[in-house]
């Protein structure tokens, strides 16, 4: 069980230990010197010391005492239990000086698993640590002499760190001599640390001595070092064990970094600016070859172009260490070795393969993939009785909640059957509300509240997150009382979880229905006597080969030459509809040769032959046959929580800032990234979850055996670690990316090489990120904000690329190479001037809105000379005075902006307006928000007469529009995508022209109050999606609109009968014309549907009638 020191933090770290403790030391010392920061240190020494020991340890009971003794003087609040506690404290601290050292081998199973310069980098990590709290806490009574010390000597403890995690020493005797040098000095500064702090020295007395001899004999051993550095003819990299799956594409991001050495830092890195052009012009030779080589699939010469990425990250720590320059100017020879062996190694084999290697021809594998929709829909073959029996038990006229349950085995098919059925039409306009939530075997009840309130209401979402768990349940059962629902319940795996659901899902006798998808065939009998069970069975080897059939050729035939092999392999996939779509995806990104295919036929075979049930083994056929460029991309989706949706712009923002995506002339990395995310979904390891309204991905999940894959494929090559319960140092110190999902407060973060950290817990109190340099993704959004004031105190990894935080932190200023920042903050916040300097910035995203501050709208009046940024994205920003929009003219590469925005005093006009966007010339995405409340009373209104001209999607809520401004809208040539939401038109009244919206393909109407429309089909000639959302006035739809060739579906969500009527007559009209393309889905309002329950005996006829 984790070690718990909740109590003991909670005495420790409390002000009133600074001074409850006076009467339990020697009085004669001096109380600020012995006691101040007395407790933070006891926590420091009390974490580092857990973290080397197993529960059975003499220490680790020590421990439990101490913290059980902070525990009853909580609970009791009496002096006599602060005396027992005090006297406890002195005692353990004499026991626990004895591990102020560095730890040794034969200490514990942790540090028999490090080798010796791991365990010294750990140990000098941690008195770096505690050179840091004393500086914090007594900066005030220092001489500035002192704190220059101070400072130096932690510079030095740091290179030492960086020399030890750089250099693998050889096991020869002068090696051992040089770390047995190194670790007698660092316990020697760790007995001085230990007695300045717990013993009666006066503040300053022997400090400056102490600490100069100290940097002296750092000097000698200096020396030392650079004399091993020269001795070594070739240094091997002490770098943790590489995973062998590194994009190649890193490259990019290090010749970058490179570059901007050489030409924005030439005074850092003096003598050895040549050696790294050199490096640099080796590292751009390579990676002109990259794209080439991976389209060709030559496996040997594959092996050589993974060994350069490895070498890059090599590099980039040698560069990014902050070591002086003569290390440098030793170590770097030794990788320019590296990479000149390296380069012979490919020219040999290039110049074996050069009479196909350098073609500029794709290859037929390449021209295959373009061939292939941009992202093809779910297919599903077979259950045709299942459906229809289930479709007939949602829709019975039995009046009773019932519980239908559909099972079998993982993969079989449950979810995309309850999705279609979820999804069908007929359906959706027979219940009220309906609501989709997923249990996955790690059951939490909150996030499964607010997955079923966001169906089932349209509450807002930072509404729903702020809510208790009881209020969310009250809410839940409150919007479905009375009505008739539907909730699907997706991977429930323990019928425990149903019994503490069912009672927020009322049985109010309206034929309600609550669907589950389960592995678990008596689930379903346990949760109702009312309950239907439907086992779902496995394909027949005629549906499997129609899947893989349907799956690989979608718009054509399948060859006669590859049907019998076809056919065998399908019955191979043995009836699993998962294995079927998957093995289909790599068929159908290889060429269509009978040989291609034969061999992945004899692969299946291997595994069946080995074991019939090794499922897993089968689908990691789809990874082993994946291109270089995607495995770490697919393998990325570990970091995600099993069962959730997996944003899809968050997703590529993370590929994007690993370093995983090609960068290619005439195309953003966003789009190449797009077309990443496209191509795996195409390739059936990604389901899209969730679609934007211009068609693109806006979430995607992966399944669960294919997540098993991944995460058994991320363990089996290094390359990311997910981290629950205990922090080992050994294990942050062995890979590039760590999840920590949850671990105990004792852990403390470590780790010169990690590039990735993700967080999933509350606390990141315990954590010091000093040594986390080379940190470019951190995301820490799920922090409480209640160690607020911590989380602003830490100093931010300059390397960073991508950041996601729950405040803005003032160190922001020094990531002079962040590209993405994510503020999940609550609250509105304030937008600092140090962000009109980040022009490395590309995306800014504030949940909570987010203006510009006065110092930035100051900045913004004076300086004439603001620098151009690189930002493409903003969301979500309030704009209130003149002076914001003369920063956004500042970014003139926008492509995405979302905003709220009220008038404002325009001082040149003389006169209030609106902010105007027209400038934006490359904008393609402009959500407004009016603020109503904000409004002048002087105001007269305001009017849209100008968009930008590249304008594709655009979204109004709050608006009042006149027929001018429709028209200028209209006119918009390359708009697809329009939704008016909340607002107002002239009259309430719309009448399109024929030059109008020619371009639009997606149109929401969502409750405006316009009552009559009048269009034609050549007034919207690309429609494909019409969307209408509480229009009470509007009676009917114009029916021309069913016309158009390319609509495809029809949504009336509320309002009058006679607007879903009218859709309803334009879906029979288009049947009789034989078109079956389009879809029309209709949800009632609850008033209509008490009408029509209380109706339910009169005749058809008799409803005409009345209606």
């Amino acid at each position: 069980m984790a070690l718990s020191t909740f109590h003991l933090r909670e005495v420790l770290e409390t002000e009133s230990f600074y001074f409850l403790t006076t009467d339990w030391f020697d009085p004669s010392q001096k109380f600020e010197t012995l006691h101040y920061g007395y407790g933070k240190f006891v926590l420091l020494l009390i974490r580092f010391t857990i973290n080397f020991h197993s529960e059975d340890d003499k220490v680790i009971d020590l421990v439990k005492q101490l913290n059980n003794s902070a525990a009853r003087y909580l609970y009791n609040a009496h002096s006599g239990f602060f005396e027992d506690f005090c006297k406890m404290l002195v005692s353990s601290m004499k026991e626990l000086e004895v591990f102020f050292a560095v730890p040794k081998p034969h200490l514990s199973e942790t540090t028999s698993s490090l080798k010796t310069n791991e365990l010294v980098v750990v140990f000098i990590d941690f008195l770096v640590g505690i050179l840091e709290m004393i500086l914090h806490r007594r900066i005030p009574y220092f001489t500035s002499c002192v704190k220059d010390l101070i400072e130096d000597l932690q510079t030095q403890l740091k290179f030492l760190i960086t020399f030890l995690g750089d250099t693998l020493l050889q096991p020869t005797e002068e090696t051992k001599s040089l770390l047995t040098d190194i670790e007698a000095l660092v316990n020697e500064v760790a007995s001085f640390l230990y007695s300045f702090i717990l013993k009666p020295i006066t503040m300053e007395t022997g400090m400056d001595l102490a600490i100069s001899d100290f940097l002296k004999k750092i000097e000698l051993l200096k020396m030392k070092i650079k004399d091993h550095c020269i001795m070594v003819s070739m240094m091997q990299s002490g770098l943790p064990t590489k995973t062998s799956m590194i994009s190649v594409f890193v490259v990019d991001s290090l010749l970058n970094d490179l570059k901007d050495l050489m030409d924005q830092k030439a005074d850092k890195i003096g003598g050895v600016k040549d050696q790294i052009r050199t490096i640099h012009d080796d590292l751009l030779y390579f990676r002109s070859f990259l794209r080439e080589i991976e389209m060709q699939q030559l496996p040997k010469l594959e092996q050589v172009m993974m060994r350069i990425p490895d070498t890059a990250h090599e590099i980039e720590y040698i560069v990014n260490s902050f070591a002086p320059v003569w290390y440098l100017e030793i170590r770097l020879p030794h990788v320019m070795e590296k990479i000149k062996l390296i380069r012979m190694a490919f020219e040999e084999m290039k110049k074996n393969h050069e009479n196909g290697i350098l073609a500029n021809s794709p290859s037929q594998q390449v021209s295959l993939q373009a061939e292939k929709p941009l992202i093809s829909e779910e297919i599903m073959v077979g259950f045709e009785d299942e459906a229809k029996n289930i479709k007939e038990q949602l829709c019975g006229e039995a009046k009773q909640l019932k519980v239908i349950s559909i099972s079998g085995m993982s993969g079989i098919g449950k979810t995309t059957l309850a999705k279609k059925l979820y999804n069908d039409p007929s359906i959706v306009y027979h219940f009220d509300k309906r609501a989709w939530c997923v249990i996955s075997q790690t059951y939490q009840k909150r996030n499964i509240l607010i997955d079923i309130l966001r169906s089932l209401n349209d509450f807002n979402r930072d509404v729903i997150i702020n809510m208790k768990d009881e209020l969310l349940a009250e809410e839940i059962y409150k919007s479905l009382k009375e009505r008739r629902y539907l909730i699907v319940i997706d991977n429930i795996w323990n019928i425990e979880f149903w019994y503490d659901l069912k009672r927020f899902f009322p049985s109010d006798r309206t034929r309600s229905r609550i669907l589950f998808t389960t592995q678990l065939k008596d689930l379903g009998q346990e949760a109702s006597c009312h309950s239907m069970i439907y086992p779902l069975p496995f394909l027949s080897k005629a549906e499997c080969w129609d899947l893989l059939r349907q799956k690989v050729f979608p718009k054509g035939h399948c060859p006669p030459e590859l049907q019998e092999i076809g056919k065998q392999i399908a019955k191979n996939c043995h009836g699993l509809p998962i294995v079927v779509v998957v093995i289909a995806a790599v068929l159908a990104n290889m060429e269509m040769k009978k040989s291609k295919w034969q061999k992945i036929e004899r692969s299946l075979n291997s595994h069946i032959n080995k074991d019939p049930s090794k499922c897993m083994d089968i689908l990691e056929l789809s990874y082993n046959y994946l291109p270089m460029h995607l495995k770490p991309c697919f393998l990325y989706l570990g970091v995600f929580q099993e069962d959730k949706e997996i944003p899809a712009r968050k997703l590529m923002s993370l590929w994007i800032s690993e370093g995983f995506i090609e960068k290619k002339q005439h195309k953003s990395v966003e789009i190449v990234a797009e077309e990443y995310l496209t191509d795996l979904i195409d390739r059936n390891l990604l389901i899209v979850a969730k679609k934007r309204s211009d068609g693109g991905i806006k979430a995607c999940r992966i399944h669960d055996l294919m997540r098993d894959i991944c995460l058994r494929i991320v363990e089996k090559e290094n390359f990311l670690k997910v981290i629950k319960d205990q922090l080992p140092i050994h294990e942050q110190h062995r890979y590039h990316r760590l999840y920590i999902h949850s671990i105990l407060p004792s852990s403390r973060s470590f780790g010169l090489h990690i590039r990735s950290l993700f967080f999933r817990l509350s606390d990141p109190s315990s954590f010091i990120f000093s040594s986390l340099k080379f940190l470019k993704v951190w995301d820490l959004s799920t922090t409480d904000l209640k160690f607020y004031e911590y989380i602003m105190q830490i100093k931010l990894p300059f390397n960073l690329r991508y950041m996601a935080v729950p405040c803005i932190l003032p160190s922001i200023e020094s990531l002079e190479k962040l590209e993405f920042l994510y503020v999940d903050n609550k609250e509105p916040a304030e937008i600092p001037d140090v962000f009109l300097d980040m022009v490395n910035l590309r995306h800014l995203y504030f949940s909570g809105s987010a203006e510009f501050s006065e110092s930035c709208r100051l900045r913004a009046a004076k300086d004439k000379n603001l620098p151009i940024n690189n930002l493409q994205s903003v969301s979500f920003l309030f704009i209130s005075d003149e002076k914001d929009e003369k920063i956004l003219r500042r970014s003139p590469h926008l492509v995405r902006l979302k905003c709220k925005f009220t008038v404002f005093w325009d001082s040149s006009k003389n006169t209030f307006r609106h902010p105007v966007f027209d400038f934006l010339n490359e904008l393609e995405s402009l959500s407004l928000s009016f603020q109503r409340r904000y409004v002048s009373p002087v105001y007269q209104g305001y009017s849209f007469t100008s968009f930008p001209l590249n304008l594709k999607k655009l979204t109004l809520r709050n608006f009042d529009l006149i027929w001018k401004e429709m028209t200028v809208i209209g006119r918009l040539t390359n708009l697809e995508v329009l939704k008016l939401q909340h607002g107002s038109i002239e009259k309430q009244q719309w009448n399109t022209n024929e030059d109008e919206f020619q371009t639009l393909k997606f149109l929401e109407l969502d409750g405006v109050p316009i009552a009559q429309w009048n269009a034609s089909s050549d007034h919207f000639p690309s429609l494909e999606r019409l969307v209408l959302r509480k229009c009470n006035h509007l009676n009917k739809i114009p029916s021309s609109l069913g016309y158009i060739p390319n609509l495809q579906m029809i949504e009336v969500h509320g309002g009058k009968n006679s607007l879903a009527e009218s859709a309803r007559q334009i879906e029979t009209e288009q049947r009789d014309l034989e078109n079956e393309e389009l879809k029309v889905i209709i949800t009632r309002s609850q008033f209509l549907r008490r009408i029509l329950d209380n109706l339910e005996r009169h005749s058809k006829q008799q409803l005409k009638t009345i209606f």
